[in-house]
């Protein structure tokens, strides 16, 4: 039963990716990995598209955007999973536990509409190539990026003080490695159910919004494609859009089997440490070659800024 908004636990307990020993050491390797191949990568595309005049476009924008937030979103994870498979004592404040969740939560909010906005962007440059210039202007860019960025950390305002709002009074295991709202509710001694409507009403509501929006952006671009006379157009244009469809399948698919779910003790977390591996590791780490390196124009940009250091 609910003991009122107060609550006794000071810190949690993170059980991490996994609870045998012999494999922390070798998840370590391999995280610390991904996670620095993360950082090298997004943040060198940020200087990149930066560094080069020609990379000034609104797709290059919203480029550099998205590898901040890659870069935000892994670290606001990964860093606290590399340290608990390394120490005996996994725990995390209580302050500590608020702010990751809220963050990783906000970053995982703006991301969403951060993609559905790269392909109204691509909606525009291919189906409305004419008046594209004309409206997707500098201005308009910065606007659409600061509305993300608004509605996602506002967004996880709600999400963090409801969840802790709620009394954690037993239990400070959470079975999970990093701070999430699904394990959270599950050690609540509170009343959950209006919290876990709340939950998946937003989460309904911000996935399938932002979804449905890439989808309707790219199925108006397939259609244009179609109509391009040129094999090689077709060729590229459809090129770019499997690999925008791609990180969107996988973000998203991963997104909506972890939080349109009813939280659940047992066997269910085991599949919930991996799917959350994929969309706040893997994906981040991905992302900079799957929208960027695969591009002609960030290819000769590297090229040349690796010929002139040879020089």
């Amino acid at each position: 039963m609910a003991r009122g908004n107060h609550t006794t636990v000071t810190e949690f307990v993170l059980m991490g990716f996994t609870d045998c020993p012999e494999l922390q050491l070798p998840l370590f390797v391999v995280f610390l990995v991904i996670y620095l191949i993360t950082m090298v990568g997004n943040l060198g595309m940020i200087l990149l598209i930066r560094m080069d005049s020609r990379l000034h476009t609104p797709m290059y924008y919203f480029l550099s955007h998205l590898a901040f937030i890659d870069l935000c979103y892994s670290s606001s994870i990964g860093p606290k999973m590399l340290q608990n498979l390394l120490v005996k004592k996994k725990t995390i404040s209580f302050s500590g536990c608020f702010a990751q969740l809220y963050f990783s939560s906000a970053f995982a909010t703006t991301e969403c509409f951060l993609l559905a906005t790269m392909a109204y962007d691509r909606y525009m440059a291919i189906c409305n190539p004419l008046i594209y210039t004309a409206i997707m202007t500098q201005r308009v860019c910065k606007e659409l990026a600061i509305g993300v960025y608004t509605y996602g950390f506002l967004n996880s305002v709600i999400h963090t003080v409801l969840t802790f709002q709620l009394s954690f009074c037993d239990s400070n295991v959470i079975h999970h490695f990093y701070c999430a709202d699904p394990p959270l509710l599950a050690l609540s001694c509170s009343d959950t159910h209006s919290k876990e409507k709340q939950l998946l009403i937003f989460s309904a509501v911000n996935l399938t919004g932002s979804l449905l929006t890439v989808l309707i952006s790219y199925i108006c671009i397939l259609f244009s494609i179609i109509k391009i006379q040129s094999s090689e157009g077709k060729c590229k244009a459809f090129s770019t859009c499997a690999s925008h469809l791609t990180v969107v399948i996988i973000f998203y698919g991963t997104l909506f089997f972890m939080y349109l779910r009813q939280p659940k003790a047992g066997n269910s977390w085991k599949y919930n440490k991996v799917v959350s591996v994929f969309y706040s590791l893997i994906i981040p780490m991905l992302n900079p070659l799957i929208y960027s390196l695969r591009n002609t124009e960030v290819k000769n940009t590297l090229k040349k800024m690796l010929e002139g250091k040879e020089s």
